[in-house]
């Protein structure tokens, strides 16, 4: 299936379409040198990365200034952040923190040729300089108590964290609460019946 049907349940644009064609054949060109995807993965590109990076972008709310992803790797959920917001709120900055230099190279191209407004931070997470984003993301990058340690140095007081999580989340919440103190809420994954999107809250040590 194409992308553009695999979205027509979204209201993209055909310049939002555009650019994310454009992005899906740079890292079809670039995947056999750095690996940003799995190559198994490779033509269920659409499905498997974009529509699964698209489905967070609503949960943000209306008002988002900077949104930082962590760990962006080839540029989920990160790149797709930064191509939707390029239309609807072109003023929202995306920071990209990926600390492989290669992959990073990778980011700043894709974000260069589809003029989005986008940083790309080449440092690993804990070093980069505090982001105080209203949105810290993170797809397939630690256990949750790991990621709430990363997120806190980034988000803004009243921020929220948006991740995706696969079937062991609940093992994964249980153990962050012995650490952390937050509001949780759970949405079904959209692409993969197993998994689901936690956002959490007035997020706290404990």
């Amino acid at each position: 299936m194409k992308g553009r049907d695999l979205l027509a349940d979204y209201d993209v644009s055909r310049e939002t379409m555009e650019r994310l064609e454009r992005y899906a054949q740079l890292l079809k060109k670039w995947n056999p040198a750095i690996n940003l995807v799995a190559p198994s993965t490779i033509d269920a590109l659409w499905s498997r990365h974009f529509l699964d990076s698209i489905q967070i972008f609503s949960l943000a709310p209306e008002k988002v200034t900077k949104w930082c992803d962590m760990g962006t790797g080839g540029g989920f959920p990160g790149l797709i952040i930064a191509i939707l917001a390029k239309e609807s709120d072109p003023e929202r900055q995306t920071v990209c923190i990926e600390s492989d230099l290669r992959k990073a190279t990778f980011l700043r191209t894709v974000a260069r040729e589809t003029g989005v407004n986008a940083m790309i931070l080449s440092k690993r997470i804990e070093g980069a300089e505090p982001q105080e984003a209203d949105i810290v993301s993170a797809r397939a990058l630690a256990p949750l108590k790991d990621l709430l340690g990363y997120a806190d140095r980034h988000l803004s007081p009243q921020g929220h964290c948006i991740f995706l999580k696969g079937e062991n989340y609940r093992s994964e919440v249980e153990e962050a609460l012995e650490t952390w103190q937050f509001a949780l809420d759970t949405y079904p994954s959209k692409t993969n019946p197993d998994a689901v999107v936690l956002k959490i809250g007035d997020l706290r040590r404990a």
